[in-house]
């Protein structure tokens, strides 16, 4: 079963840094696509960054110049460097994994969760 499990959220104040990570089994889930997003209660989860696997990386204008999405296939992880945190980054932090299945049709997996409050 493929898993993706996210670790690295926290409490940082305003213009401090976190580093997330999303760890997964690339002997059962080889992802052409991790991204990570990110939801607020009440509001629809949106996308923050994304990274594939031939290595082209996007990001959201919000977290432009703030943000690093990485990858190290060695370690099958997925990470998001953030600097210069703001209150509105406040949200739990989502890795997300798309590959193509044994049928070969788009599958999308999906991490817990991982809690990112900023503020003094």
């Amino acid at each position: 079963q493929v898993q993706l499990m996210e670790s690295g959220g926290g409490k940082v104040q305003p213009g401090g840094s976190l580093s997330l990570s999303c760890v997964y089994d690339e002997t059962i889930f080889t992802p052409y696509r991790l991204a990570w997003y990110r939801q607020t209660p009440g509001n629809q989860r949106e996308f923050v960054a994304d990274i594939m696997s031939d290595g082209p990386r996007n990001y959201a204008n919000f977290v432009k110049g703030r943000f690093t999405v990485s990858r190290d296939r060695a370690k099958s992880t997925l990470y998001l460097q953030m600097n210069g945190l703001k209150p509105e980054d406040t949200a739990t932090y989502y890795c997300n994994g798309v590959c193509v299945d044994a049928q070969g049709k788009r599958a999308t997996y999906w991490g817990q969760g991982t809690q990112v409050t900023v503020s003094y």
